[in-house]
C-alpha cells in the first residue's frame, strides 16, 4: 500500500513508537493510582510526555500540557468549557466540524456565532473579516491553523494580535500543522492549542493534546478520579488532574512521546513535505482532466495538503480505484468539512485529498501522478 491518507492519521509510525508502547503495556501500570513500582514508572511515563511536548511547544510548564483523546476532545474542552449562554465566538470557513459542531449545539443554549471568510492568499482580508465579525459580546476567536482539506494555513499570528486588542481568547485548532510547522507558545497570543497526536506527531490513534498557554482555564467537561485529593467531592483545580479523571491511556501516551521525539530530531519537516506536495502539484496539473482547487503548494501559505477531482468523476469512485486497482490510499468526501467544501464550491462533489509525510518518497509522488493520468484516460473511455 503506497498511503497518502496522511491528514487522516500518519502512516507507518517510527518504530520507536511502538516501542514505547510495548514498553508501556510490559512494564508499568496506572499512573497516580499507587505508589508501587508499576504505578510509578506509569507516572514517570507521562510526565516524560509531558516534558517532551513542552520542549516542542516551547512551553514552560509541563503541567499545563493536557491529554486528551483526540484533537475533538481538546477542542470540546476549550469551546463548551469556556462559551457560556449570551457569549458570541468566531470561527473561519474552513472549520472541521470538530469546531462547527460543538457550537452549533451551544447555539441551542444561548451562544452564538459568526464565520469569517477565510480569504486563500490575502490574510488582510482575511484579517479584517474576523474583525468585522467581532460584536460587544464576543468572548473567543476559534480557527484552524490549517485547513485540513486544502492546506491553507491562516495568518494565526495576526489573528492572535487581534484578539489582544478586542480582550478575546483565542483558540487554534493545530491538527493539521502540529509536528510539521514550527508553532511555539511562548510569547504567543494563542491561549489554547489543540491537535491529534496521530497525524503530524507521529503518535497513535486515540491520542490528543490540549495546550493551555492562558490564565484563563475552561470548566473541565468531565469529573472523576483524577489520583489527587480523593477526600474532596470536587473536581481539583490544578492542572493538568482538572482535566484528565480516569485511566489515562499509556501506552498511546508513551507512544506519543516517542513520536514527539521524532519530530523534534527531524528538522526541516515542512520545507521536505512541501517540496514533495509541489512536485505531486505540478505532476497532476499536467494530467489532463484534473482540477486543483489552491496555488501552488508554498509552505509559507500551504500545509502538504492537496485537494483534486476528475473533471465530471465521482471523488468516492477516484479514491476507489486509486486503492482497488493502484494500492494507493488517499481519502475522499468532505472530509469532516462542510464549511471549507462550501468555500471552495465543492460541498456537492467533495474532493480526493493527498497529503504526504516524512516517509513519503518520490518515487511514490511519481508513482501517484502516473496512476492519475492512466486513471483519468481509462475514465473518458
Amino acid at each position: 500500500m503506497i498511503y497518502f491518507d496522511n491528514g487522516a492519521t500518519t502512516f507507518p509510525k517510527p518504530e520507536s513508537v511502538t516501542r514505547e508502547m510495548l514498553g508501556a503495556v510490559r512494564t508499568a501500570a496506572n499512573p497516580g493510582r499507587g505508589g508501587h513500582r508499576l504505578s510509578l514508572r506509569g507516572s514517570e511515563l507521562m510526565y516524560r510526555c509531558r516534558e517532551d511536548v513542552a520542549r516542542l511547544f516551547g512551553m514552560d510548564d509541563p503541567s499545563r500540557v493536557i491529554f486528551a483523546p483526540n484533537c475533538t476532545a481538546a477542542l470540546n474542552t476549550v469551546i463548551q468549557g469556556s462559551l457560556k449562554s449570551g457569549d458570541h465566538a468566531v470561527i473561519s470557513s474552513l472549520e472541521h466540524n470538530a469546531v462547527a459542531r460543538p457550537l452549533e449545539a451551544l447555539r441551542r443554549r444561548g451562544v452564538t456565532y459568526s464565520i469569517a471568510d477565510a480569504v486563500d492568499g490575502d490574510d488582510d482580508a482575511t484579517v479584517d473579516n474576523f474583525r468585522r465579525a467581532i460584536r460587544q459580546n464576543t468572548r473567543m476567536i476559534v480557527c484552524t491553523h490549517a485547513s485540513n482539506v486544502f492546506g491553507v494555513r491562516l495568518p494565526v499570528e495576526r489573528l492572535g494580535a487581534l484578539c489582544r486588542i478586542y480582550g478575546l481568547l483565542f483558540c487554534v485548532d493545530a491538527a493539521q500543522t502540529a509536528g510539521v510547522a514550527p508553532i511555539k507558545l511562548g510569547g504567543s497570543d494563542i491561549d489554547f492549542l489543540c491537535t491529534a497526536g496521530h497525524k503530524g506527531l507521529y503518535g497513535p490513534m486515540g491520542t490528543g493534546l490540549l495546550l493551555i498557554n492562558s490564565d484563563a482555564v475552561p470548566e473541565s467537561l468531565i469529573q472523576g478520579g483524577t489520583g489527587s485529593l480523593s477526600s474532596s467531592l470536587d473536581q481539583p483545580e490544578l492542572l493538568p488532574d482538572r482535566f484528565e479523571s480516569g485511566t489515562p491511556n499509556l501506552p498511546g501516551i508513551a507512544g506519543l512521546s516517542a513520536g514527539v521525539r521524532f519530530v523534534m530530531s527531524h528538522r526541516g519537516l515542512l520545507e521536505r513535505e512541501s517540496a514533495l506536495a509541489a512536485m505531486l502539484y505540478d505532476r497532476l496539473s499536467a494530467v489532463n482532466g484534473v482540477k486543483l482547487y489552491t496555488s501552488r503548494p508554498e509552505p509559507s501559505r500551504y500545509m502538504p495538503v492537496l485537494s483534486f477531482n476528475i473533471e465530471g468523476e465521482d471523488s468516492e469512485r477516484v479514491a476507489a480505484v486509486l486503492n482497488d486497482r493502484f494500492g494507493i490510499a488517499v481519502r475522499a468526501g468532505l472530509h469532516c468539512a462542510p464549511l471549507a467544501h462550501r468555500s471552495y464550491g465543492t460541498l456537492d462533489t467533495g474532493t480526493v485529498r493527498a497529503v504526504v509525510s516524512a516517509f513519503t518518497t518520490r518515487a511514490q509522488v511519481e508513482f501517484f501522478a502516473d496512476s492519475l493520468y492512466r486513471i483519468s484516460n481509462l475514465m473518458k473511455k
